[in-house]
């Protein structure tokens, strides 16, 4: 028997969960920070690492308290972040600004630079990561924040995705060359690729931007994968924690991909993880190259498989905004959605309020609500959107099963699924096979997965998963309404691709574009 800790660091709070090998759960903890935004810019997202530590602490003595044990009876601590969350840092490992959270689009220039050069130059990595880098991901980020802050260049050491930052600091790690680096985040979000000699070269950096010269070596230290252990607990953190100094603790890994294995994925698996955003993982043994996803990359879900990741850039965010504009809650307005049938609404939505971040790698994207009429509500809006989430997922598992990672289960993870039958039943019917929602929330139970794994509780990480993983709930799909989605889903994809591409791939991928730019020039 073994008590361990696995944490999770969210969009707004972090959660730690205390877990027992043989009990399950036995009691957890959240914790807030800010999200600063702007409303004179919507592409802007940050947020502090004092904040993120500050409440990591309080949400750890809390969970130990909750769970009824003695911090010193915890033998590991296992983390995962949001990503791609970028941190800046000078000597010593200390910020010199807020992260680019996950969510932060600010970098749409650089992310297309960065595309256009790398298929000029034929740089092999861009075509792991779906052929177009992303203003959500690593490079980008870095370059906006040296291009936008020249003041602080001289004294720019390194930079590093979150989960990489808060065990570095757990570990009482101050050497940026000492800091071992997650394969998961580094190749997903930053083109590093083990058979292609890692991150990209300094030549094609530096013809990116001039900026960029000596960023690859200032990235370079010791990549790896979960299952290899990061650093032990330092006795200053291990006393604001209320934990025992000297616990392993796992190189971590983004919440999503861990979400995945807590939901109990296995191979042929996609895991829908439906939050604010939605991350779809999968992970199979062979790696091929799949145009428009999040990056294809060896050892970042599993150890010992090939994770795929893929996603919506809002979800749970939209399901929030057309509750906020008719002035009420997502709960009220969801009342009564039981009753809708496909396609009722007469509404067509695309959900690109936040961009596109799976095919079509796009952040100058608007939503579209298409059928209005005198009589529509918000509540039909509400619906439509769902059902729009769920076409947009379908667009997503096509392309995987068209280049080599057909899906054999759909399990729909996150913390929406958990208090949402209709989305599930929607999603059963729009994807055409059952979906499976765990019976209780996995959130931290994969972070726990991992760190049972540090304390040498399991031998295999799939030993672990049959003991710690919740049984699911299975949705399946309804006939008549897989005939009127199949309808809808045709006249989605046509809307999705001809607005959605660029403008010279067709007459209508210029309009959305158009209007951001516009109304960024009248702010």
């Amino acid at each position: 028997m073994a008590i361990v800790a696995g944490v999770d660091f969210g969009t707004l709070s972090v959660r730690v969960s205390i877990v027992d090998s043989k009990k399950g759960v036995l009691g957890s903890a959240v914790s807030e920070y800010p999200l600063h935004r702007k409303r004179e810019d919507p592409d802007y997202a940050t947020q502090s690492h004092h904040d993120h530590m500050r409440a990591l602490a309080e949400a750890t003595r809390q969970a130990v308290k909750d769970a009824g044990i003695a911090g010193d009876q915890v033998e590991a601590m296992a983390l995962d972040t949001t990503g791609s969350s970028v941190i800046p840092v000078g000597e010593g490992l200390v910020p010199l600004d807020d992260y680019y959270l996950w969510c932060d689009h600010r970098a749409k220039n650089e992310a297309a630079e960065i595309t256009e050069l790398a298929h000029r130059e034929n740089l092999q990595a861009i075509e792991w990561c779906g052929g177009v880098y992303s203003s959500e991901w690593g490079f980008s980020k870095l370059l906006h924040w040296l291009r936008h802050n020249p003041e602080k260049r001289g004294k720019f050491v390194s930079a590093f995705e979150h989960c990489d930052m808060v065990a570095a600091t757990l570990c009482g790690i101050t050497d940026p060359k000492q800091v071992k680096r997650s394969i998961c985040a580094m190749g997903h979000k930053w083109m590093w690729n083990a058979q292609l000699g890692g991150l990209p070269p300094e030549s094609f950096l530096t013809k990116v931007d001039s900026l960029l010269a000596g960023v690859r070596e200032k990235l370079d230290g010791p990549y790896a994968t979960s299952d290899q252990i990061a650093g032990k607990l330092n006795p200053p953190w291990a006393e604001k924690l209320g934990l025992k100094a000297g616990i392993p603790i796992p190189v971590g890994a983004f919440d999503a991909h861990w979400d995945a294995i807590g939901a109990g994925a296995r191979e042929g698996d996609v895991v829908n993880v439906v939050g604010t955003s939605t991350c779809i993982i999968a992970y199979v043994k062979k790696a091929e190259l799949i145009p428009g996803v999040c990056g294809v990359v060896q050892g970042s879900v599993h150890p010992q498989f090939t994770g795929v990741e893929a996603g919506l850039s809002a979800t749970g965010d939209i399901f929030s905004a057309i509750a906020t504009r008719a002035n009420t809650t997502v709960a009220e307005l969801s009342k009564g959605l039981e009753q809708y049938r496909a396609g009722q609404t007469g509404l067509l939505r695309m959900t690109w309020d936040n961009g596109d971040r799976t095919v079509l790698v796009n952040p100058n994207l608007g939503g579209i609500t298409l059928g209005w009429n005198l009589q529509s509500t918000a509540q039909d809006e509400l619906f439509a959107a769902i059902e729009g989430t769920a076409f947009h997922t379908r667009v997503i598992l096509d392309r995987m099963t068209e280049y080599g990672a057909p899906t054999q289960r759909v399990i729909n993870g996150g913390g929406i699924p958990q208090n949402n039958a209709v989305l599930n039943q929607v999603y059963a019917n729009v994807l055409g096979r059952p979906v499976l929602v765990p019976a209780s929330k996995v959130t931290g139970v994969g972070s726990a997965i991992f760190a049972f794994l540090a304390a040498g509780a399991f031998k295999t990480l799939d030993e672990a998963q049959a003991a710690i993983c919740p049984k699911h709930t299975v949705f399946a799909p309804q006939p008549e309404a897989q005939k009127v989605y199949a309808d809808l889903y045709e006249l989605y994809r046509r809307i999705y691709f001809d607005f959605g591409r660029p403008e010279k791939d067709n007459k209508f991928g210029g309009v959305l574009p158009k209007l951001i730019q516009l109304a960024r020039g009248c702010r």
